[in-house]
Formats: structure tokens, C-alpha cells, sequence
């Protein structure tokens, strides 16, 4: 007997019909003689219809209340899962986060796991009871409800797992693993057996949407096995997320991810001095926008020109910001672009295969799309282009190095 921690997001759990679902499938490990623990999200849209709700009040809702009202829609979920399993003879408890005592720090929307109290749990389990938790929430030490943020139920799965020591952590989505691509734009994308937790953690900050970044963190930290399934297909092994092991040098690249929320900017002309990258980019720090790629070129003319991007949505604070600096610095000129996009290569692959670069800047050049930025590490390359070229950019790639096919 083993135990899996089970996670189902808002599309896997809309409805009683599909609850109904997520109960049968869970009973069926239970007859296999598994324990199980079975994390919820809110029903689909539930979250968004509370977030609007308090919209209708205000525009600048209260952080602590905020916190108080979108924890509700959790345990709405586990309330009812619970009774569908009880209803079909399985014994099952449910537990808010609050009761399980996931007790985080204070910051309201967006906390972080410090500890969990998992004493409860191991005694519902040994009377072989399913325990439903409800995701995405906890409690600060001082009893104020808590939410992890966008996402927040894959970390709290995560660290269930990590907690109870299960032997998997289960994510159920509507997807059926992780994908070379997104099959949206390339038909022939493969889904993948197994991708390391570095590789996963770099798609997810790079675009790929199957799970969230924190919970990719997590589960590497504490080494738990992740496993990405479909809530809507019963056959598959789905995408097994883990630690690297040899064979897995032998797929150079595992994936492309992409995201079309860029924007960058750009001075021209700033004073070569001492700290001037802190002089333009404190401002933008200060502000709590957050920088991605940046790259800076020195001139003969002792001027520098610097260039950095920004997630689009704070790309008319950040142009703001830089008028003023521009000026304060005595720079020549600034300038942006908010119809850019970012397009990775991922592969643990590339820390053994040379060549990984220009493979792929040739292979962009013969469609004739212009790099604009580039930025590696050791196993990513990123490069920044026109947003018009994105699909086109997508579909090269993955012929270039040939993901199709199995390693």
C-alpha cells in the first residue's frame, strides 16, 4: 500500500457530475489499495465570480478580506466531494486549510508554505478514510486566512506530499501530460514520458501553462515525484516530472515554450558610469515590476545603450518611468516596443551537446526572423523576436531538432 496525494484543478471538478467522476476515480485506487489524499481547487469560474463580486464594492478590495472571501470557493469543492464519496460508501473527511493547520506567512495573496501540521491526516488515513483538503489556502500564526496565489492548490498538493512523504503527487488538469510544445500550434508536439524538475521549472517560467512555478520548485526541492494526468481520460501514464538521470541527456532539447506577454524598452546614449545599470534600473524595481532579459552594449563614445524587458501589462509604468530616468541621466533617447515575444529552447541536454545555439539561430535566419535579444543558460536559450513570427518561429524549431520523435 502506498499513499498519492491527488490534485484536481477547476475544469476537473466544474460540476457534481464531474466531482462524481473525480470520486470514482479515486475510489478505484482505494480498491488498488492505495491511500489517498485529494487536493481541490474551486469549481471553474468560481474564483473569478468572487473576485468580481468584490470589484462591485470596491476597486481596491482589502488584502486580509480578500483572502477571507476567495478561500470560500475551496470549500464549497471539498464540501461536496466529501459528500460524494460518503454517498457512494467511502468514508472521506474534508479539511480547509485552517483545519489541517497549513500555516503560512502573512502575506495576503500570495503566501508561502512555512509548516504542516499532518498529525490529523495520518489518523483519518490509517482508518481508511480520503481526506480532501481544500488548495490554495492556509492560515498565518495568528489564525488570518491565507492564499497561496494563481495556482496556489498544485503547491499545496505539493507540499502535502512532501509532508506525508507520499510516494506521487498527482496533478489531474485537462491536459494529458506535458507536451514537447503546445499541439495548438505545432499538430505533431509529443507528449513526454519524463522531463527532469529543472526542465519542468523552466517551461512553467517561460510561458508553458501545466502547472505552477512554485509547485515545480517545491516538488524539486523535496524531491516528490510529480506526475501530470487528464481528468478526462482513465488510460495513460501521463508526464512523469523527477530527478535527472542519465538517459535523459540523450533528448539534447526537451521542450519549446513561448510567451506572448512581452515588452521591452530601451536608452540610448546613457553616461557610462559607475552603477548606471542600479540608476536605470532601481526606479523600475522600486515601482515592483519585474525585469527579464536585459542586455547592455558600451559604445567607443563612453555611452552605453541598455535594453531590457518587461511583462507587457507593465509596459506603459515602465516607459513612464524610463521618460523620467532618461532624462535624469542625460540619455540620448528611449524607446519601446510592446509587440515583441519570447520563444526558449529547454533541455538539461545542452550542459553535454555543442552547437545547441547556432543550430537554432540558423534555423530562425533561413525563415528570416530577426533576433532581437538573446539570453542562455545552462540549459536554456531564449531569444526575443516580432510577435508576428511566433507560430512561424514555434513550428521551425521543433522540425529543427526534431521533437516529434522519441529520444
Amino acid at each position: 500500500m502506498s499513499l498519492i496525494v491527488q490534485k484536481y484543478g477547476g475544469t476537473s471538478v466544474a460540476n457534481t457530475e464531474r466531482i462524481a467522476n473525480v470520486a470514482k476515480r479515486v475510489i478505484r485506487f482505494r480498491q488498488e489499495g492505495h491511500d489517498v489524499v485529494v487536493v481541490v481547487s474551486a469549481l471553474s469560474g468560481e474564483t473569478n465570480r468572487l473576485i468580481e463580486l468584490a470589484k462591485e464594492i470596491t476597486e481596491t478590495p482589502d488584502k486580509r478580506e480578500m483572502d477571507v472571501l476567495l478561500s470560500t470557493g475551496e470549500q464549497v469543492t471539498i464540501a461536496l466531494l466529501a459528500m460524494t464519496f460518503k454517498e457512494a460508501g467511502q468514508e472521506a473527511v474534508s479539511y480547509t486549510g485552517n483545519q489541517v493547520r497549513i500555516t503560512t506567512d502573512d502575506s495576503y495573496g500570495k503566501a508561502r508554505i512555512v509548516s504542516i501540521d499532518k498529525e490529523n491526516i495520518q489518523a483519518d488515513l490509517k482508518q481508511g478514510k480520503v481526506v480532501v483538503v481544500a488548495g490554495f489556502q492556509g492560515v498565518d500564526e495568528t489564525g488570518n486566512i491565507t492564499t497561496l496565489g494563481r495556482g496556489g492548490s498544485d503547491t499545496t498538493a505539493v507540499a502535502l506530499a512532501a509532508a506525508l512523504k507520499a510516494e506521487e503527487c498527482q496533478i489531474y488538469t485537462d491536459v494529458d501530460g506535458v507536451y514537447t510544445t503546445d499541439p495548438r500550434i505545432v499538430s505533431n508536439a509529443r507528449k513526454l514520458d519524463k522531463i527532469t524538475f529543472e526542465e519542468m521549472l523552466e517551461l512553467a517560467s517561460l510561458g508553458s501553462k501545466v502547472l505552477q512555478i512554485r509547485s515545480v520548485e517545491f516538488a524539486g526541492k523535496y524531491k516528490v515525484p510529480l506526475r501530470v494526468l487528464s481528468s478526462f481520460e482513465d488510460s495513460g501514464e501521463g508526464t512523469l516530472i523527477t530527478v535527472e538521470d542519465n538517459k535523459m541527456e540523450d533528448a539534447v532539447i526537451a521542450g519549446i515554450a513561448f510567451s506572448r506577454d512581452e515588452a521591452q524598452i530601451t536608452l540610448t546614449g546613457v553616461p557610462d558610469t559607475p552603477g548606471v545599470a542600479y540608476k536605470i534600473l532601481g526606479p523600475v524595481a522600486d515601482a515592483n515590476i519585474e525585469v527579464d532579459m536585459i542586455v547592455q552594449n558600451i559604445g567607443d563614445d563612453g555611452t552605453t545603450d541598455f535594453t531590457f524587458t518587461v511583462h507587457r501589462d507593465e509596459y506603459k509604468r515602465a516607459t513612464a518611468i524610463m521618460s523620467d530616468t532618461a532624462k535624469r541621466l542625460g540619455a540620448a533617447a528611449h524607446s519601446g516596443d510592446n509587440t515583441i515575444v519570447k520563444v526558449s529552447l529547454v533541455g538539461v541536454g545542452m550542459r553535454s551537446h555543442a552547437g545547441i545555439a547556432s543550430k537554432m539561430f540558423e534555423a530562425l535566419g533561413q525563415e528570416g526572423i530577426n533576433i532581437i535579444m538573446i539570453s542562455t543558460s545552462e540549459i536554456k536559450i531564449s531569444v526575443v523576436i516580432d510577435e508576428k513570427y511566433l507560430e512561424l518561429a514555434v513550428r521551425t524549431l521543433h522540425d529543427a531538432f526534431e521533437l516529434e520523435k522519441a529520444a
